[in-house]
């Protein structure tokens, strides 16, 4: 399967951590790189311009001293009217050749020229089928595939569907997002089609996360059940956690759209900052590791479960009667 050149010889296991708003930052991202996973963060977790350049020095200066070469690190830019920074931001990224760009809300061709034009690679993450045509005529080098039970703002569609209808029309790499916390998984997403496997909720509780302690105490002590799908909180649907929302003074079993939605809740609650967003694979998380440990941790399950399914397949055939 077409992993890019560029993670040759890098990787433990095929994981990206996600770009998690107000979560990611540099000792998420250099302690997964330096684990042979793939770290990301939102350029818009900086709240200036300035302050975005300060994260990828910092990155890239600490990951030049390891002693191995890592994988390379990622930045996730919002391509949409409401990013009053993309330009300035995208003048960073190529002035710093940021390796991997994760495109969002929008699939721009002068984007994607752009991190070219340097060699860095784009990937895109979709929900849909149409989205993810309008991304592959953009011309990225990944289609992030975000299914059903994804943290944030996910889709409804299965990982299953999504995999096979995406390979169909597009033959570069495929990265499957939701519902994976376990090496395991991850070796699922492998057999069924992917070529990685993108893990945000699992990442969120570990000791190098900005995420608030509270945050990551309430994934340690939730299940699917506690996940709500709605698009009353931030304007667009997505995923979040029902004791968060009830915290904030709302009630998750009668959200409604309204003008304050997209911007800010009543009170001082405001959208992601306090009311938490999750994957419905909370049910899997029951610790709060340094990433070095969980990285280890996904690495040596990952490979356990391909192994295990490798024996499997060449056990002899015992015919039943």
């Amino acid at each position: 399967m077409p992993i890019p050149h560029q993670f040759a010889g890098t990787l433990s296991a095929p994981i990206i951590a996600a770009p998690m708003f107000l979560v990611s930052g540099p000792d998420l991202v250099v302690e997964t790189c330096r684990a042979g996973m793939v770290g990301t963060f939102p350029a818009l977790n900086q709240r200036t311009n300035q302050g975005y350049e300060d994260w990828l020095v910092e990155i890239q200066d600490r990951l030049a001293g390891f002693g191995h070469k890592p994988p390379p690190f990622g930045v996730n830019l919002v391509v949409h009217k409401s990013n009053s920074r993309l330009q300035a931001d995208i003048a960073t990224t190529i002035k710093h050749k940021v390796p991997l760009i994760i495109t969002s809300l929008g699939a721009a061709r002068e984007v994607v020229e752009a991190v070219h034009s340097y060699g860095g690679l784009v990937f895109h993450d979709i929900i849909n089928m149409k989205h993810a045509r309008k991304a592959a005529e953009a011309g990225v080098d990944g289609l992030i595939a975000v299914a059903a039970g994804a943290g944030g703002h996910a889709g409804l569609m299965s990982p299953f569907a999504m995999v096979s209808e995406i390979r169909q029309f597009f033959d570069k790499t495929i990265i499957l997002s939701g519902v994976m916390s376990h090496g395991r998984e991850v070796a699922a997403a492998r057999v069924m089609g992917a070529d990685f496997a993108y893990l945000g909720t699992r990442f969120i509780a570990t000791k190098e996360s900005l995420a608030a302690e509270g945050f990551k105490e309430m994934i340690t002590e939730s299940t699917a059940a506690d996940i709500v799908y709605t698009p009353a909180i931030s304007g667009v649907s997505g995923n979040f956690l029902r004791p968060s929302i009830v915290a904030a003074g709302r009630d998750p079993d009668n959200l409604t759209v309204d003008a304050n939605s997209a911007l800010h809740l009543e009170g001082e609650a405001k959208v992601w900052k306090d009311i938490w967003s999750a994957g419905q694979g909370v049910g899997g998380i029951a610790d709060i590791p340094t990433t070095a440990e969980l990285c280890a941790r996904l690495t040596a399950e990952y490979r356990e479960a391909l192994a295990k399914a490798a024996a499997e397949l060449n056990a002899p055939h015992v015919p039943t009667a």
